[in-house]
C-alpha cells in the first residue's frame, strides 16, 4: 500500500530517511540541504525512531563520523550540498576504498567562487572518480525512491560500497509536488536488517580498516573496488526490479521517453528531463521524432544501456548542467562520447553546458537545442560541438 502527499523534495528525503531508520544519521547544516537535517531531526526529537544523530563542526567530521559508525557495523547516512560536499573529499575515498555501504544525499548545488547557492551538478560531478554510486533524481518521488534502494544496494555483500542521491537544489529540494509513499513496514521489509559481516566491535574476530598498503597489494585493492563499482549495475537492477514491484514505478537504470522511433534526442540528468519531455510534447504534435535519454544512475556509468538507447538516432544532444573546466565539453558528454566511439550506428553528438549558478533553463532553450539538432543533421555542418546555452552575449 502506499498514500499520497503533497510535499517538497527535501521533505521527501526527510520522510525516506524516517522509514529506512538509519542507525547512525550526521551532518552539518549547508544551503540547500538544511531542511533535510532540521524534519529528520524533529522525527527523532519526537521518538518517532531510534537514530543516532550526531551534529559536528563540519562536513568533513559528519563523513568521519559516518565512517567509524559503518566501519563499527552501523547503518550510516548523512546529507550535505555544494562546498559541503567538496570539504568531504578527502574522505569520499576512505569510504569507498574501506568498502563502507554509507549511503549520502547531495541536494546539488553550484561550487564557489563566486559564492552561489543556485543548482548546478559541479559539486557531485567533481565526485564522480571517488568510487562511490552515483543516483541522479528527477523530482521529489525518484529522489525519494532511490534513496530507499541506495541502502539495500549499498549493504548488498556483492557491493560493499557508498553511494549518493541527488536531488536538484531549490528546482526540486524546495518545490512542491505531490507524490506516493510506502507505507513505514514496506520500507522497513524492503532495507531489511543491516547484517555486516564486517565490524570493529567483533572482538572475537578482528579487523583491520583502512591499513597502509604499500605498491605490493595496492593496486589489486583498487582494483577490487573498481571490479565491485563495475559489477554493481546488475545489483543494482535487480534490487530496482523488487522495489517496483512494492512500488508499482518503473525503475530504469536510464529512463527513456518516446525513444522507440526517435531520430533526434537530448539526455539529460536531474530536474531539467522534466522540461525536455513537456517540450518533446509539443513537438510531436509536428511528427517530428524527437525523445529524452535520462540516465538514473551515473556511475557505475551504464555503457550498454547507452549504446542501446542511441543506435537509431540521427543527432544527440548532451545537456551538462556542470562543466569541465580545461577539458572538452561537460562530464556526461565525455563519457557518453567515448562510449558511443567504437558504435557502427554513431549518431552526431553535440554538447550544452547549462544552468550553471541556478540560471533558468526554460522550454524555448531546449527547443533551440532540437533545432540545432535538425539542423545539423540536415546540412552535416556542426558550428561548435561543445555550446553555452542560454549565456548572455
Amino acid at each position: 500500500m502506499s498514500k499520497r502527499i503533497i510535499t517538497t523534495g527535501a521533505s521527501a528525503m526527510a520522510v525516506a530517511l524516517k522509514q529506512i531508520v538509519p542507525d547512525v544519521f550526521s551532518a552539518f547544516p549547508i544551503t540547500p540541504q538544511t531542511i533535510i537535517i532540521e524534519e529528520f531531526s524533529q522525527f527523532i526529537h519526537d521518538g518517532v525512531l531510534d537514530t543516532e544523530l550526531i551534529t559536528v563542526e563540519s562536513e568533513h567530521s559528519a563523513l568521519s563520523a559516518c565512517i567509524g559508525a559503518a566501519a563499527a557495523g552501523a547503518r550510516a547516512m548523512t546529507a550535505t550540498s555544494s562546498a559541503g560536499l567538496a570539504l568531504m573529499w578527502e574522505l569520499l575515498g576512505v569510504a569507498s576504498g574501506m568498502r563502507l555501504p554509507v549511503v549520502m544525499i547531495d541536494v546539488n548545488r553550484a561550487l564557489s567562487a563566486p559564492i552561489n547557492i543556485g543548482c548546478d551538478h559541479s559539486d557531485s560531478m567533481g565526485a564522480k572518480e571517488s568510487g562511490w554510486i552515483q543516483f541522479y533524481s528527477e523530482n521529489s518521488q525518484e529522489g525519494y525512491d532511490n534513496l530507499i534502494q541506495a541502502i539495500r544496494i549499498a549493504e548488498d555483500e556483492n557491493v560493499r560500497l557508498p553511494a549518493m542521491v541527488m536531488i536538484d537544489g531549490f528546482i526540486t529540494s524546495h518545490c512542491v509536488e505531490s507524490i506516493e509513499i510506502l507505507e513505514d513496514n514496506q520500507v522497513k521489509e524492503f532495507v531489511g536488517e543491516n547484517h555486516s559481516i564486517y565490524s570493529l566491535l567483533d572482538l572475537a574476530n578482528p579487523k583491520t580498516f583502512g591499513p597502509y598498503q604499500t605498491s605490493d597489494f595496492y593496486f589489486e585493492t583498487k582494483k577490487q573496488e573498481a571490479d565491485a563499482l563495475r559489477d554493481s549495475l546488475s545489483i543494482i537492477k535487480s534490487i530496482s526490479k523488487e522495489f517496483e514491484k512494492i512500488s508499482y514505478r518503473n525503475q530504469p537504470i536510464i529512463d527513456k521517453y518516446m525513444m522507440n522511433d526517435a531520430e533526434f534526442a537530448i539526455m539529460v540528468l536531474g530536474s531539467t528531463a522534466g522540461t525536455t519531455k513537456s517540450v518533446i510534447d509539443e513537438i510531436r504534435k509536428s511528427k517530428i521524432k524527437v525523445g529524452l535519454i535520462k540516465p538514473r544512475v551515473f556511475r557505475p556509468f551504464p555503457k550498454d544501456e547507452i549504446l542501446k538507447a542511441t543506435r537509431k538516432l540521427k543527432a544527440l544532444a548532451i545537456m551538462d548542467r556542470s562543466d569541465s573546466f580545461g577539458g572538452f565539453g561537460g562530464p556526461l558528454f565525455n563519457e557518453v562520447r567515448s562510449c558511443l566511439y567504437e558504435s557502427t550506428n554513431r549518431p552526431i553528438i553535440l554538447n550544452y553546458i547549462f544552468g550553471l549558478g541556478g540560471r533558468d533553463t526554460g522550454k524555448e532553450d531546449i527547443t533551440k537545442v532540437f533545432n540545432d539538432l535538425y539542423d545539423v543533421a540536415s546540412n552535416g555542418k556542426i558550428k561548435n560541438l561543445v555550446n553555452y546555452l542560454g549565456v548572455r552575449e
